[in-house]
This record gives structure tokens, C-alpha cells and sequence, in this order.
């Protein structure tokens, strides 16, 4: 009775009530250790998001730029050093995890990387000068995208491997739910350190947390129980290369996922140009920063169950669902220029940021369960290394949107993007349908 009761509780949690349901894309042994990985997998995606958002380079990254005194230039590099490098080089790592039987410890050994990484930077703040801090932690956090990228190849096999399709994008949005409760309440402790002091130590202290969350995330993603799969067909970097162009060039449904979730690109760059026109409109405090990021936290939170229950279903429509929600989120922010009292325009531009970590949410979870559903398992890691290589191309130009803010101002710079995500809503639309991506074959 007992191991009943147990196996329709991971029943429910994993979203299926069906007690005797057969694996529909996983091996049978597989299917019996699924509700571990999914309570594990989840365990270690709560603790690497709540580390992305207190120690990333959108919000918190920046602040500690400021205070350290570094040069104005070194914080246009964040965004795209993350963007860049954890999406350029995963061509180089997707033919070596093909090697391997058992892939979970990658990602195990990447997150223990990015914790090291975190932990080095304490030092360089306390010790070197503004400019060679800067230097370091700019190299840093170059080191840390590449270990996040190689990561990313290894996570969507070994999703695919252990868990079965149809509860995908419920474990993705459990992870984003639990995530965003925890970056709820480190925003507010944020709020009350800012408040305290404006000193390294609030940093600092957020910089030995997220390396030690980041730590737990590895150590429970190492809990996962993967079973060994197939080791044919590993290939170096250029053979990878020239197999993910031969998918590029037969498919037409992942060439238009491809172009879509470039566009789509700017809805996770969003974010710092969102705080740079906040700024400028409403001269935000650096107190203000917890605010946003308890916004960010809250709109994971509201958004999570709905985008997983929709990705199960159709992850197309989740991504059209988000850019539009981007795009609405790009309005707004321009229209509260409009309004004439500072107290309405301060909570209008919360609601941007809740908006905006809504769609930054549905678009992350719809592009990962979307591109896991479309592909067979043994190809995983070339189409997705394919693809965030060349988003990672493109990546290396969102500089240039810098530039654009300095030289005109922020709301030229929304403009901009709110005409790619009018673009993006369109060429989503586009799409077919995940299992529907490899279909039509070019020969």
C-alpha cells in the first residue's frame, strides 16, 4: 500500500495520475527512476536560478562595477560576454558528450566551475585596483558563460534521457517556480542590505551565496540517476559544425525555429536597458534594484505553472505568447513617460519588469521544451549546439545596442526593440509545431 501511495504521489507531481502509463520516449528502466529525477532536477534548478539572479550580470554585476569605481566602458561587456560565451562554444563541446555514456557530470562539473569562478571574484574586488578588478572579472565571467554554455548542451540531453516527454516543460517550469519564490525573497534582502550600507560587503556576501547555491546545484543534479545511453557517433568541433549546417540546410521547420528565437534574442537582453530608461525616467535609487528583482522573482512565480502546462501542449504557442507579452511590456514602459504623477509611473515600470520577467520566463522554458520535443535523442546535442552557437554569432553585436543608448538615449533603444519583437511575434507564428519541426525534409 505504501509503494502505491508513493507512486501515485510522483504521479501527481510529475503532472500524470496515470499509474500504468507507458514511456513514451524514454527507456523503461528510465521511466521507474523518473519522479527521483524530477524532485532532483528540480531541487538543483531552483538553486542555480536563485544564483543566476543575485549574482548575474543584468542587475547585480553592474552594481558591483559602480562600486568598485571601474571604468564606464567595462559595463557594456557584461551582457554580451554572458550571451556570447555560453552559446559560441558549445559546438566545440556537443561532439565530446556524445562520447560519454553517462552525461550528467558535465553539468555537474560546469556548475562546480561557476561556483569557483564566483568565489575567485571575491578577492579580486577586495584586493586589486577599479581597472584590474574590472579586467579579471570581466575574464571571470567569460569562463563562467563557457562553463553555463557546456552545461546547457549537457542539461537538454540528459532531460531528454530521464525524463519523458509531456512532463518536460512541467519540470522546467517547477524549476522557474521554486526559482523565483527564492529570487523573491533574496530581492528583498537585497533591498534591506542596500539600505544598510553602501559598501563591497553586501556584494561580496550575495557573491559566496550564489557560488555556494551553485555548488548544491551540482551536487543534486549529480543525484540524478541517468542510465548509460549511446556513445556512437561522437565528432570533433568542425565535423559537429558541418552536421549541424547539413540539419540547418534539410529541415525548413529548424531554420524557422532558428530565425524566430533570434529575434527572440531580445527579449533576454531586455532587461539592463529596461533599468537604464527606468533610471532616466524616474532617477531609481540603487535601493531600487531589490525592488525590480523581487518583481522579476514575482512574475516566475505566477508564471511558471502556466507556461509548463502550456509547453507540455504546445511550446510554439508559448513562445508567440511571450514575445507578445515582451512587446506589450516595450509599450507600456514608453507610455508611462505620459503619465503625470511619479508614484504611477514607479509602479507602472514594476509592472514592465513583471511583464517582462513573464515573457523572459515563457521564452527560455518554450525554446528549451520546444527544441527537446522536435529532435530525436540521439541528435540532441548537435541541433542544440548548433543553434546557441549561432545565436552566440549574433550575441557578439548586442553591444552595438549600448552604444545606441549612449549616443540617443533609452527610448530609441526601446524602439528598436519593440519593432524586433513585432518581427519575433510573426516569425514565431511561423513555426510548426515541435513534433511537427523535422517533417518537411529538404534533400
Amino acid at each position: 500500500m505504501i509503494r502505491a501511495l508513493k507512486k501515485h504521489f510522483l504521479g501527481v507531481l510529475s503532472g500524470d495520475d496515470a499509474l500504468d502509463r507507458a514511456c513514451r520516449s524514454i527507456p523503461e528502466e528510465a521511466c521507474h527512476e523518473e519522479g527521483w529525477n524530477l524532485r532532483t532536477n528540480v531541487c538543483s534548478g531552483a538553486a542555480s536560478k536563485l544564483a543566476e539572479q543575485i549574482a548575474g550580470p543584468n542587475l547585480i554585476l553592474p552594481w558591483l562595477f559602480q562600486l568598485l569605481g571601474t571604468p564606464v566602458w567595462m559595463f557594456g561587456f557584461l551582457l554580451p560576454i554572458k550571451q556570447t560565451f555560453s552559446l559560441l562554444p558549445q559546438m566545440l563541446v556537443a561532439g565530446q558528450i556524445r562520447r560519454l555514456a553517462v552525461r550528467k557530470w558535465v553539468w555537474t562539473i560546469s556548475g562546480l566551475v561557476q561556483a569557483l569562478c564566483l568565489l575567485l571574484m571575491i578577492p579580486a574586488a577586495l584586493w586589486l585596483a577599479p581597472t584590474l578588478a574590472g579586467l579579471l572579472l570581466l575574464f571571470l565571467l567569460l569562463v563562467f558563460s563557457v562553463a553555463s554554455g557546456t552545461a546547457s548542451v549537457a542539461f537538454q540531453d540528459v532531460l531528454g534521457k530521464t525524463v519523458d516527454k509531456g512532463h518536460r516543460g512541467k519540470l522546467l517550469a517547477q524549476r522557474a517556480f521554486f526559482g523565483g519564490i527564492l529570487t523573491s525573497l533574496a530581492g528583498l534582502l537585497l533591498n534591506r542590505l542596500q539600505d544598510s550600507q553602501q559598501t563591497l560587503k553586501p556584494i561580496l556576501f550575495l557573491l559566496f551565496i550564489a557560488a555556494l547555491l551553485w555548488a548544491l546545484a551540482a551536487l543534486f543534479f549529480a543525484l540524478i540517476r541517468e542510465h548509460p545511453g549511446a556513445i556512437k557517433g561522437g565528432r570533433n568541433a568542425l565535423a559537429e559544425a558541418r552536421e549541424g549546417v547539413k540539419h540547418y540546410r534539410r529541415y525548413p521547420g529548424y531554420r524557422s525555429f532558428l530565425a524566430a528565437r533570434s529575434l527572440l534574442l531580445a527579449v533576454e537582453l531586455a532587461t539592463p536597458f529596461f533599468v537604464l530608461h527606468a533610471g532616466e525616467l524616474l532617477q531609481l535609487r540603487v535601493q531600487d534594484i531589490g525592488l525590480l528583482v523581487v518583481a522579476v522573482g514575482l512574475s516566475q512565480i505566477v508564471s511558471s505553472p502556466f507556461w509548463g502546462r502550456m509547453a507540455d501542449s504546445t511550446s510554439k504557442q508559448v513562445m508567440v505568447r511571450s514575445v507578445q507579452i515582451a512587446a506589450g511590456a516595450v509599450l507600456l514602459a514608453l507610455c508611462l513617460s505620459l503619465l503625470p504623477f511619479h508614484s504611477v509611473q514607479y509602479a507602472g515600470y514594476l509592472l514592465v519588469f513583471v511583464l517582462i520577467g513573464l515573457a523572459d520566463s515563457g521564452v527560455r522554458l518554450g525554446r528549451k521544451t520546444y527544441l527537446v520535443d522536435a529532435v530525436p535523442t540521439q541528435d540532441r546535442p548537435t541541433f542544440t549546439a548548433f543553434s546557441n552557437s549561432m545565436i552566440g554569432l549574433l550575441a557578439i553585436g548586442t553591444g552595438l545596442l549600448g552604444l545606441v543608448a549612449q549616443w540617443l538615449g533609452a527610448e530609441p533603444l526601446l524602439l528598436v526593440i519593440g519593432s524586433i519583437l513585432l518581427v519575433g511575434i510573426w516569425a514565431c507564428r511561423r513555426m510548426p509545431e515541435a513534433d511537427a519541426m523535422l517533417d518537411e525534409v529538404i534533400s
